[in-house]
């Protein structure tokens, strides 16, 4: 596994109880991760800005410190990422995906020629 270094706009802070806190672009987010197994006596939910809370039907909803914008900008490496929480714990952004970020832009960097991208992934 590779990981992604110096992105100071995105970090997970911590990790517990079927959560993770991430801090992006400055502002602390709490929402589930089904990958995170271990349980500890850690809360994680005291002051963040934003929490995600699941509904009995699997929806959710964030709740956002007045403070908060509904979205904002960050970056990495010259590419500029649209972070906004939506109702499905999504923020626009897969933070995990940041290593082949690194690896596209400098396949692009060091061709020296016009690279045109498709991006399949959507939802």
């Amino acid at each position: 596994m590779k990981i992604a270094k110096n992105w100071k706009d995105y970090v997970v802070v911590d990790t517990a109880n079927g959560e993770k806190m991430e801090l992006i672009g400055g502002f602390s987010f709490l929402r589930p991760d089904p990958q995170v197994i271990w349980n500890t006596d850690k809360c994680l939910s005291t002051k963040v800005d934003a929490c995600y809370k699941r509904k009995e039907n699997k929806s959710g909803e964030w709740k956002l410190n007045p403070k908060m914008p509904k979205s904002f900008v960050i970056e990495r490496k010259g590419v500029k990422f649209h972070i906004e929480p939506m109702s499905f714990k999504h923020i626009c952004l897969f933070p995990e995906q940041a290593v082949n970020w690194d690896i596209m832009i400098d396949l692009i960097k060091n061709s020296k020629r016009e690279i045109k991208v498709l991006n399949l992934f959507a939802y």
